[in-house]
Formats: C-alpha cells, structure tokens, sequence
C-alpha cells in the first residue's frame, strides 16, 4: 500500500471473531507485487447469503454468477482476488472463476454455487488458471488470519485496510456483525460498492437477509462517489452463518430484526466512509447534503452533481470558497430547482439565499471551514420535502498520478 491517506482512521478497529467465519490469505501473484492478493473466507454449514452488484454493462464473470448464486441463499466459502479483476475477459474468464468454484467446493464437499468469487484489479486480462489454481490450493491449507490481513490482501490502490463492526441483541442473544471493504477509485456505486462483506453470526432467512442488504445499501454504498465511475467488479455480500443459536429471522416483525438491521447498516455506512476518506489523491472528506427538493430521489440525483463536479472537487481541493460552482452543479442536475430559491451553505454558513449572496457576506468564516479535513456542503432548494446526503471527496493530482501509473 502507499502512502496512507491523511483522512485515514488512527488504526484498523478490533473486529470480533464470528461464529462460522474463518478467514485465511495467500499468494497467487496475479499481479508483480510482493504480498499476498487471494482472500480465503470458509464459512459453516446452513450460512446464508444476500448480495448486490453493479449495474456496469461489462461486468465481470464473477458479477454474473454471483448474481446467479444469491438466488439459492447459501454459502459456504468466499474468494477475493486482487490486482487482476478479470472483467472483460470473455469464456476465459469464465472458465477461470468456475475453475476456483470447483476446487473449493470439492475441498469443502458442497454445490460449486456455494463458492461466491470476487476479483478486483486491472480490467481486460484473463485470469491465470494456474496461478489460480495454485494460489487457492495454498488459501484452502493456510493459518487462520485477522481480519486486518483479510482486509489488506483485497486491497489494490487502498492506502489503508478497511474494517467495522456492530452488535445487537435478538431476544436474549447477542450478535455481532463485522465487514471488510476495498476501494480507493472507480468509485460511484450502483447497486453495489467496490469489493465489500459483511458477516454476522446472526441465523437469518436468506429472503429478509436479502431485504436488509438491499435497504441498507441506499443510503450507504449507493450515497458514496470519488470519481462518478461505477466499476465493473462492484460486489456487496452479507453472510449470516446462523452461528449465534437466536430464532432465525424470517420477517421485519420478528424481535430483534430491526436491531440486526441497524447493525448491518451501521458497518455499511462506516465501511463506505472510509472508502470515500480513502479516495485516490483524496486530502479532504466532503459531506454534500441537498434539501428542499421535490423528491428524495431528485435531491438525491442533485447532491450526486454537485459532488461529481471536477469544478466543485477542485475548489474544496484548494480552499477555495467558490460557491458559484455548487450553484452551476445543481443547475446542470437536470432536477427541478428554481434558481430565486436556492440556497447554499458550507459547513453551518449560510453564502446565499433566494438566488442572491446573503447580506453581508463574510468570506472569512466559510474560507476557515475549507481548510479542515471535512467539509460539509448544503444546498436548499425550497421546492419540497425531498432529501439526501451523499459523500465525497476532493480532486487533487493525486489522483491522476495513481490512475496514469495504474498498469504499470
């Protein structure tokens, strides 16, 4: 990993140990690094699974089986590859996953779509089934690891690892919930996020699983961008291994699934924070927050313009209190606004109010808000109820660096 982020965490949390859940790394060297890029997650008997992808077009193989796979609920065992994402890579790249899913579900001795892959890395390259092959052979016998290795082995231009956990209580049961993400860029999720799994040892029925994943991805995975790219690879599964002895949850109305849900939403939001304060080049956490629209959806569309704007991204990037930029986002949203009422903010400093700079405005406030390491931008738009808050980051060369020099 490279030079760590400055919005990065102090350390890597401690993560409970989960029930079912044994995590193991190796090497394939897929990519010409010396670390270990193969993340090996065995997973007990009866787990079930949920999962959301990208909507990219030219996903990978991995995308389309797994899409396949959460239809049965079950999993049993986990692959991450890093530093080749084997996307674009036709029958190749097909036959590279269905080979991995093979290998280890006849080392556990259960059905081949029990074994969910994942790889992240340089699109347009096949696999190596050999390296494959035996960088999964070497996974299946290795030590059990922390969750930090497991973290850091999925990792590609990520200048930390990323981790969280939560817990709840079912009836008189407590349960833990922990995950791990990967990302740093391509990041504008759709459906999905990067690389990132959660697990609780909570028993769960893969149906409302399924709800709980897809609800709490909205405002978390799917409120994030760094660079407006959704990836081809982006891949979230939540895995329950029923290790906890609670009664499974089958619906909303059981007790204690709303307090699951809770749970897993609040590792997801933390998991996608990171992954922002972890953007490529990133020196400052932007938090964008759009109220008074007609819908939350159309806020929602609006704060997503203002927080993909190269022109906003820079400004913040450069302390620069250019607020017209945040105007020129929401006009181009191609959302209902009416610029005689739009208001704008940054951090509690109101600059503009009913399509005028407020009397007497004093640039000295907000100037010494943008040079903290998060800023906070608002924008009302006095036309109704409708909200949303998406996060971001700045734009700095950094980011062209990593992403001119990615390949090599």
């Amino acid at each position: 990993m490279t030079t760590r982020s400055p919005l990065a965490p102090a350390s890597f949390p401690v993560l409970p140990d989960i029930a079912g859940v044994t995590l193991r790394v190796a090497r394939a060297r897929y990519k010409e690094w010396d670390r270990c890029d193969l993340t090996y997650v065995e997973l007990a008997p009866g787990t079930a699974v949920a999962g959301v992808f990208t909507r990219n077009i030219c996903c990978s193989s991995e995308v389309e089986l797994g899409r396949e796979q959460v239809k049965g609920g079950k999993g049993r065992a986990l692959i991450v590859n890093a530093g080749n994402s084997n996307a674009f890579t036709g029958y190749r790249g097909r036959e590279a996953v269905e080979q991995i899913m093979g290998q280890v579900a006849e080392h556990l001795g259960c059905a081949p779509q029990e074994v969910f892959v994942s790889s992240t890395g340089v699109i347009g390259v096949p696999l190596p089934k050999d390296k494959a092959r035996e960088g999964v052979a070497t996974a299946l016998t290795a030590p059990p690891c922390s969750w930090e290795a497991a973290a850091e082995t999925i990792g590609t231009t990520d200048t930390f690892a990323k981790g969280s956990a939560a817990s709840a209580v079912i009836g008189d049961r407590s349960v833990q919930v922990a995950g791990i993400v990967k990302g740093s860029g391509m990041i504008a999720p759709d459906m999905a996020t990067m690389l990132g799994y959660i697990f609780t040892d909570a028993a769960v029925a893969p149906a409302l699983l399924q709800e709980m994943l897809t609800k709490a991805t909205g405002g978390t995975f799917n409120s994030i961008t760094v660079d407006s790219d959704t990836s081809t690879s982006d891949t979230v599964l939540l895995f329950a291994t029923g290790q906890a002895g609670n009664p499974v949850l089958a619906s909303w109305d059981d007790t204690g699934a709303d307090a699951l849900y809770a749970a897993v939403r609040e590792v997801a939001l933390d998991l996608a924070h990171q992954v922002v304060r972890d953007g490529e080049g990133a020196s400052k956490f932007i938090e964008v927050q759009v109220t008074g629209a007609v819908s939350d959806d159309s806020a929602k569309r609006v704060a997503l313009a203002i927080a993909n704007s190269p022109l906003v991204k820079t400004a913040i990037a450069g302390e620069d209190a250019n607020w017209g930029r945040v105007v020129m986002a929401v006009g181009k949203a191609g959302e209902p606004a009416d610029r005689d009422k739009l208001a704008i903010r940054f951090g509690d400093h109101w600059v503009a109010k009913e399509g005028l700079p407020v009397d007497g405005y004093d640039e000295a406030p907000v100037a010494a808000h943008l040079k903290n390491l998060e800023i906070r931008i608002g924008a009302d738009l006095g036309l109704g109820e409708g909200r949303a808050t998406v996060w971001t980051c700045d734009l700095t060369h950094g980011y062209i660096s990593i992403n001119a020099d990615y390949r090599s």
